[in-house]
């Protein structure tokens, strides 16, 4: 396998990526909205211990509703639930919907949402994205270059006590087939290892992560020394790793729901530990059905690179993010993997 054109969930065509970011002063927060073509299918597959969720019962395979007009993922904790709102106003408006009776009119967007933890952080509590922030993201789904780092969904998120993120990845299979995975990064536990390295850097494909700058022995000490001290102050739900996986295959509801179960694999490949009390780890997955349906091995392989491209992104989400520094309004302080741990 090798990466897309983009290296981003853009790569499986038709599918488009809207952002909006709140980092004006008192926010830090933001939403990220995937938008698959018509007719796309989903599942989700939920393992944190402290989710925050929208419509995901309607994407287990025994339900009746098999098409999905976009998924959320947003900061702004259970508040940021409202962006959904926006969202299905938005997709209503472009003639998207489940259609519910016989009237042009008379249609219902299916949009699965998922939030993560990110309160306060900016400064002040009550600062989070809403349904406004949700049909602009809408508005701006493109289906070009993804940004990444501290944007959309990863504005404020934190990851085992670094800046978090926004990260994406894509992998194209020897089948033909494309898959790609949009993450947004807020977790308890840490993408470090105890040198201060990325964890999921190994599973770059091709010298992908080649020339990553040398952690620092010192730092990463340090850090490690913090993270014991900030482990005394965890509260459940204040964390949460979000992720959809998109692919071009024919995929059916349970199809979908294997395909999110085993790209759980990719977060845990990144982040230790996952799916704890404190986090809301949800993967949702979407099949656009624009190839063929893939089996035995060739099913097995998409898997397999779902699973690589959850990893990948979370890397990627690391290495674009920034450090914030909002001390002086009470907000988040957080210094990014580069700066706190690489060797300058």
């Amino acid at each position: 396998m090798h990466p897309g054109p983009l290296n981003a969930i853009t790569d499986v065509a038709g599918v488009r990526v809207g952002q909006v970011t709140r980092d004006d002063p008192g926010w830090l927060t933001g939403v990220s909205v995937v938008v698959p073509p018509r007719g796309t299918v989903g599942g989700v597959d939920v393992r944190g211990g402290g989710p925050g969720t929208r419509e995901t019962d309607l994407l287990d395979p025994a339900n009746s509703v098999d098409a999905v007009d976009a998924v959320v993922l947003s900061g702004g904790s259970a508040f940021g639930l409202g962006t959904a709102d926006g969202v299905a106003d938005a997709a209503w408006a472009d003639g998207r919907g489940w259609p519910v009776g016989p009237g042009e009119d008379e249609r219902v967007p299916i949009v699965p949402a998922a939030i993560l933890f990110d309160l306060g952080r900016g400064g002040i509590w009550r600062h989070h994205p809403g349904p406004a922030e949700g049909a602009a993201a809408y508005a701006a789904a493109s289906d070009g270059p993804v940004a990444c780092g501290a944007v959309g969904a990863g504005t404020g998120a934190r990851a085992g006590g670094l800046h978090g993120g926004v990260g994406t990845a894509s992998a194209v299979l020897e089948s033909g087939l494309t898959v790609g995975a949009l993450v947004a990064v807020n977790a308890v536990g840490s993408a470090v290892g105890d040198d201060g390295s990325l964890l999921g850097a190994a599973w770059g494909l091709g010298e992908e992560f080649a020339d990553l700058p040398a952690p620092d022995p010192a730092a990463a000490q340090a850090y490690w020394e913090r993270r014991r001290a900030e482990a005394e102050a965890l509260r459940a739900g204040t964390a949460t790793t979000l992720v959809v996986v998109a692919t071009d295959a024919s995929l059916g509801k349970g199809g979908c729901r294997r395909l999110a179960t085993v790209s759980h694999d990719g977060i845990a490949r990144a982040l230790s530990p996952v799916h704890t009390p404190f986090d809301g780890d949800t993967v949702f997955a979407l099949a656009t059905g624009a190839q063929t349906a893939p089996a035995g091995l060739d099913l097995v392989d998409l898997h397999d690179a779902a699973a690589r491209c959850v990893t990948r992104a979370i890397v990627t989400a690391l290495l674009a993010s920034t450090s914030v520094d909002r001390s002086e309004d009470g907000g988040l302080v957080a210094a990014s993997w580069r700066d706190a741990l690489t060797r300058a």
